[in-house]
């Protein structure tokens, strides 16, 4: 598949009107004055002598600015497109002067995206870069599916840009309009709430040095935050560095709504402390405290794989492989609880590399212990949630799709392309072909077509690792059918 190419129309109300005005005026632009040029310099070749140098060159020039204007205000107004690859944005002219003459915006330029909401005005997007320049977009300028690519797209490629909390809200709701997504489960109510964040019953972050547990837990600092829950790095029993995470029930809601995200909470808090593997960040405590929820989490020292590959570039097979191998177990523990347990954000972000060379699945604050429970929200990012996940039902085989995903940024050093089949052979990298092949199985977009589960993928990656070929995937061209679409 090719690289990922949107062209997102806006449509600016200035851009309507110059538009307007020069459809009007193209009898005068495109045929009068073109014509009275035409005459005006027969004219003047037949009858040199009869008019001044300067009205000569008056009438020219005049004729000429009109009739380039009218093009030019044409060409301006007509274009309407924002073009967004994975490199950057590219504007249309008419941002020339707010973007200062550069209209190719690449992403690690872009600083800051935020939602700025007007009293009598339209909510706009607004987009800041590093060296000053700004773009206000009204919201209401764009569909809403292509509105939702755009925010997708500077997700996934504006790894610099600081995200604003409103900004996040608003793509989480927008996601769940266009994608039809129903009910009322605990993670929508912190939705609904997001849209008033700024009301005096608001929910506020812990600041650096609150105390919590009489004194015995001291937050650090806030690692994220999004709607009415926060994570903190935190300090235990003075010496001890920990993960906090903390939910908020909205005190706006009503008191069957309160229940039943205290009973979630609870549930999820019980599920998860009952987990117990090596190659999984352990939960240490779960309480409640000033009406606040907490998980209490094992802090692991090391590197997320993304930071790896990005100071190091993509990895070598033996080491993926060796890494595939620990997830697939990882997964099959996690699959095999008595209510399974979906990660549903199985991403290099959080696996942990320790100092030792052994990995560590982290950040559990999105799964889901009820294989029947649709959150109904959008959890992970989107270059790794399957299909069914996007559509507010995630299953064990999910975090097939994600896994898949993760393996292949691991290989190739790039981010998969959302909603398609992850071949890493495409990317012009040299792969054993059984392992290229089960990449792109587990990618695959309906779920009865990838392995049904983690033993399953277990079996083919020990096959993989104990009978070595030399047989690789870029050398395979048989296999290039079966990839057809894949990126």
């Amino acid at each position: 598949m090719a690289d990922f190419d949107l062209s997102v129309r806006y449509e600016n109300q200035l851009q309507k009107v110059g538009f307007a005005s020069s459809l009007v005026l193209l009898p005068f632009w495109a045929m009068i004055f073109p014509s009275m040029l035409g005459m005006s310099l027969f004219f003047i070749s037949q009858n040199p002598a009869a008019l001044p140098l300067y009205a000569v060159a008056l009438v020219l020039l005049g004729l000429s600015a009109l009739i380039v204007a009218g093009f030019f205000n044409s060409a301006v107004m007509e274009d309407d497109r924002l073009n967004v690859t994975a490199e950057g944005i590219a504007y249309p002219p008419i941002y020339l002067a707010r973007l200062r003459f550069k209209t190719n915006r690449p992403w690690n330029t872009l600083t800051r995206a935020t939602i700025i909401s007007r009293p009598g005005s339209a909510d706009q997007l607004m987009l800041l870069y590093a060296d000053g320049a700004a773009v206000a977009l009204n919201l209401d300028g764009f569909k809403k599916e292509e509105l939702e690519k755009l925010l997708l797209a500077i997700e996934l490629w504006a790894k610099g840009c600081d995200r604003s909390p409103e900004l996040i809200a608003y793509q989480n709701n927008l996601q769940n309009e266009t994608k039809g997504i129903a009910g009322h489960s605990y993670t929508q109510i912190w939705e609904e709430e997001l849209g008033r964040r700024f009301h005096a019953t608001s929910f506020v972050p812990l600041e650096p040095d609150h105390t919590l547990r009489d004194g015995k837990l001291k937050v650090v600092r806030q690692l994220a935050f999004g709607g009415f829950s926060a994570i903190y790095l935190a300090q235990k029993d003075g010496n001890e560095l920990v993960v906090l995470k903390e939910a908020v029930v909205p005190p706006s809601s009503n008191e069957e709504a309160k229940l039943a995200a205290q009973e979630y909470l609870a549930k999820e808090a019980e599920i998860l402390s009952g987990l117990s593997h090596p190659q999984i960040a352990r939960v240490i405590d779960v309480f409640v405290e000033d009406a606040r929820h907490y998980l209490l989490l094992e802090y692991v020292h090391g590197q997320d794989l993304r930071q790896l590959v990005k100071q190091h570039g993509a990895q070598e097979q033996e080491k993926v492989l060796g890494w595939a191998i620990d997830l697939a177990k990882i997964l099959s523990y996690l699959h095999g609880q008595k209510h399974p347990v979906i990660h549903r954000d199985l991403t290099p972000d959080n696996i942990v590399l320790r100092n030792d060379g052994s990995i560590v699945l982290i950040d559990f604050g999105a799964a889901n212990e009820f294989i029947g429970t649709a959150t109904g929200t959008l959890i992970g990012k989107q270059a790794y949630i399957a299909p069914e996940q996007l559509r507010g039902k995630a299953i064990p085989q999910s975090d097939f799709y994600a896994l898949a995903g993760t393996l292949y940024y691991l290989l190739t050093g790039k981010d998969p392309i959302p909603l398609s089949i992850s071949r890493p052979s495409n990317a012009e990298i040299n792969i054993d072909s059984r392992f290229d092949d089960l990449v792109a199985k587990l990618s695959a977009f309906e779920v009865e077509d990838r392995e049904q589960s983690a033993e399953a993928i277990l079996a083919v990656l020990n096959d993989i690792a104990e009978n070595k070929t030399p047989a690789a995937a870029g050398e395979n061209k048989e296999t290039s059918a079966s990839g057809a679409g894949a990126h």
